[in-house]
């Protein structure tokens, strides 16, 4: 009988290996076996790391099987560029994910709509009423705030022992909150302290299950053992309740005349969304809100703090770096302010720690899949419709065919680069037409908070020991050690920070 199984095995591998060839589908790693194709190849986590080693074995475009669902994966920059420019629309679907269905209001929301007028349609409300620099330029203030409470914060614990990864997660949920709906969870001054809690349990929840992969996905018999479908579907009620509630307290505040929607600076988006609401109805409904409200949350809070966690971490272990970055800080500003986003445009070095933080530790390692709509054809090979599309970020760039020592942390490297030399061997956005529309925004946040605590306060591991960079096992890529550090205040800035 096991003969009998190896055999069927082996007949079933070496079949489907020739099948593929014949029909000019990209390399098909060996072997690709009945019902759960190539997971046997993935059990070591991360997952990029797993499947980086995969392609650098195979090549850099490879057909896999995840499960029962046809997967191509990309990892060099010119078949990316290939899937994002002459086959951007081809790939612009999202694959039929549980995540999908139940988060993103049934494949309706800004990440899981499929390519087609529903999207169109929230893409340009995202991009011109809620991102657009005008849109975040008068939000700023909102911004500089919570990063002031951040440094006050710092200030009063100061020489103590902080958890970094907890505190820039909640400043970026109290900025993104507070910007969505004008109401900070987090910290001092919470004025709802019930609602704060039930926030704070559907953050906790959404970020749990999001990060979870879903193995009835690939594999549909175990959508029947697995329970993560019916939280999901629990979470989403309470989601969409949460997020109803504020938009009626909105509207019932301009009904009440207590503010209005005819003034061109609201406070925040919800605002900015009903007057939007009063003039096309059909485009603005309580549903089209509430989910641009939950996308805007989750795609700009876990990443930007994930990302000033990591560039923090780079920073303690580079010292002279952390200097150079102080001293561009102090001929630019200053120190006699405090840094504002207007002073971002002339922190080129700055800047430079950010990209090269993105691009050894890009937060989205594996970018978020898509699915082509039809056959096309990458690399000279030919791929069938319904396929699903990740690229490895990750491994484009680390790959040291296009970055010297990739593994280096060397901000130094983009002094001398410019968009179009970087082209797509940098992608921590994405790249195409499904690309991160909260690109500025992420840049002006992590840009503000990195400079702002840099600026006022002198950083230190807390032991002789670097700062382990070792990557978990996450959507969004954490650190295994959340990063714990010290800080004290800068001599010339402990009266600034003292009246904060």
């Amino acid at each position: 009988m096991f003969l009998q199984i190896l055999l069927f095995l082996a007949l079933y591998s070496i079949t489907t290996h020739f099948l593929h060839k014949f029909q000019n589908h990209p390399p098909v790693p060996f072997p690709s076996l009945p019902i759960i194709g190539h997971f046997h190849l993935l059990l070591k986590r991360p997952l990029h790391r797993s499947l980086a080693k995969i392609s650098n074995k195979h090549g850099p475009i490879l057909f896999l099987y995840f499960g029962s669902r046809p997967v191509l994966l990309i990892s060099s920059p010119s078949a990316a560029e290939e899937c994002f420019t002459k086959n951007d629309i081809v790939f612009a679907n999202r694959p039929s994910l549980l995540v999908g269905k139940h988060l993103g209001y049934n494949y309706t929301s800004l990440v899981w709509s499929s390519y087609g007028d529903n999207w169109r349609n929230l893409r340009r409300i995202a991009s011109l009423q809620l991102l657009s620099t005008n849109c975040l330029q008068l939000l700023s203030v909102t911004r500089l705030d919570e990063v002031r409470l951040l440094l006050r914060k710092l200030f009063k614990n100061q020489d103590r022992t902080v958890e970094l990864k907890s505190t820039l997660f909640e400043l970026t949920l109290n900025v993104m909150m507070r910007m969505i709906a004008g109401k900070r969870y987090y910290g001092d001054n919470v004025a709802e302290v019930e609602e704060a809690s039930r926030f704070r349990e559907i953050v906790r929840e959404t970020f749990l299950l999001g990060d979870s992969a879903n193995m009835g996905d690939f594999l549909p018999v175990l959508k029947w053992v697995e329970k993560s479908e019916k939280r999901m579907i629990n979470l989403h009620q309470n989601r969409d309740r949460f997020a109803q509630e504020l938009v009626e307290e909105w509207r019932s505040k301009v009904n009440n005349g207590k503010s209005s929607l005819s003034t061109d600076k609201k406070k925040n988006m919800i605002e900015v969304l009903l007057s939007l609401q009063e003039q096309e109805p059909e485009n603005y409904k309580d549903e089209t809100i509430r989910s641009l409200m939950m996308v805007l949350l989750l795609a700009g809070t876990d990443t930007s703090a994930g990302t000033l966690e990591w560039a923090m971490s780079f920073l303690l272990n580079h010292s002279e770096i952390l200097q150079k970055a102080q001293t561009e800080m102090d001929n630019v500003v200053g120190q006699d302010r405090l840094m504002d986003e207007s002073d971002l445009a002339n922190l080129p070095y700055l800047y430079c720690i950010i990209s090269e933080t993105m691009r050894i530790k890009p937060v989205v390692p594996l970018l978020i899949p898509h699915e082509s709509s039809k056959d096309c054809v990458v690399g000279g090979y030919s791929i069938p419709r319904g396929t699903m599309l990740l690229v490895n970020a990750w491994a484009i760039h680390n790959d040291p065919i296009d970055w010297n020592e990739p593994t280096k942390f060397k901000p130094k490297r983009f002094e001398d680069l410019v968009g179009s030399k970087v082209g797509f061997k940098l992608m921590p956005f994405g790249s195409g037409r499904r690309s991160c529309p909260g690109e500025g925004l992420a840049m002006r946040m992590v840009g503000l908070t990195l400079g702002s605590i840099i600026q006022c306060f002198e950083w230190e591991r807390i032991g002789k020991e670097m700062v382990d960079m070792t990557e978990g096992a996450s959507v969004t890529m954490p650190k295994v050690q959340p990063l714990q550090a010290r800080c004290r205040p800068r001599q010339p800035f402990v009266n600034l920070l003292s009246q904060i």
